[in-house]
C-alpha cells in the first residue's frame, strides 16, 4: 500500500508543478498582451498625429505662401491664362 500511495504523491506533485507552471507562462502572456495593447494605443495616437501634420503641410494656403515667399512664384495675369481643350476622342473601327 505504500508503493501505491508514494506513486500517487509523484504524481500528485507533477500535476502541481505542472499547473504552476502553465499558470505562470499564462501570467506571462497576459502581462506581454497587455504591452502590446499599449503599444497599439501610442500607435494609434501618432498616426493621428502624423495624418493631421500631414493635413497642415499639405494646405493651399501654406504651398501658395511658400510659392510666393521662397519661390517668388506668382499667380499669373488672366490675360496670360491660356485654356486649352482636348479634340475629342473618336472610337477605332475595326
Amino acid at each position: 500500500m505504500t508503493k501505491l500511495n508514494l506513486i500517487l504523491v509523484l504524481i500528485l506533485v507533477a500535476c502541481a508543478l505542472g499547473m504552476v507552471t502553465a499558470q505562470h507562462k499564462a501570467r506571462k502572456m497576459f502581462i506581454e498582451l497587455q504591452q502590446e495593447q499599449e503599444l497599439a494605443k501610442k500607435m494609434e495616437v501618432e498616426w493621428g498625429q502624423l495624418q493631421l501634420e500631414q493635413s497642415t503641410w499639405a494646405m493651399h494656403a501654406r504651398i501658395e505662401k511658400i510659392a510666393t515667399t521662397y519661390l517668388q512664384m506668382r499667380v499669373p495675369d488672366a490675360a496670360h491664362i491660356l485654356v486649352v481643350q482636348s479634340a475629342p476622342v473618336k472610337a477605332a473601327t475595326p
